[in-house]
């Protein structure tokens, strides 16, 4: 049995950065990301419903590969208590008393926050939901989420001078 040489993440950026762009949609190309994404999400999921009792969060950060611009990677961790709302994040609860996945928020990288606020008004009604969490995000409303999923006081990150 003859085996075939599988391309590495670089050979394969390098080859898309030089290809002209994609013909396909991008609504194509997003729910091809969603597979392995939802995939990753309930392996998530079902890895850390083992390692705790009650309700837990999941966190995904997304990364971009500094040497491969074209390359994102989504990481996946698991938590007992909610993460403190930061760009390139989407944060999922898992309810364990009802077997649901709550999908919490998703605050885009600095530069597309920006974007957003800055185009609110001409932001097309599919990025809706986006510009709301970055609305959020800015105003300390998904921190205060966070905080109350942690069972945390309101006023426990002021700086005493």
């Amino acid at each position: 049995m003859k085996k075939t040489k599988r391309k590495t993440v670089g050979e394969v950026s390098l080859e898309l950065s030089q290809k002209e762009p994609e013909t396909r949609s991008p609504i194509e190309l997003e729910k091809e990301m969603q597979k392995d994404y939802m995939k990753n999400l309930t392996e998530c999921i079902d890895n850390h419903f083992k390692l705790f009792e009650g309700d837990f969060f999941v966190e995904v950060t997304t990364k971009n590969e500094p040497l491969m611009p074209n390359v994102f990677r989504n990481y996946f961790a698991g938590r007992r208590s909610c993460p403190t709302p930061n760009y390139d994040q989407s944060v999922y609860r898992y309810d364990r008393k009802n077997s649901q996945i709550q999908y919490l928020w998703t605050v885009p990288s600095r530069d597309a926050c920006h974007y957003l606020k800055d185009n609110a008004l001409e932001v097309v009604p599919a990025e809706h939901e986006l510009l709301n969490y970055v609305l959020k995000f800015d105003a300390g409303i998904l921190l205060r989420l966070c905080k109350k999923f942690n069972k945390e006081e309101e006023n426990s990150t002021k700086i005493i001078s």
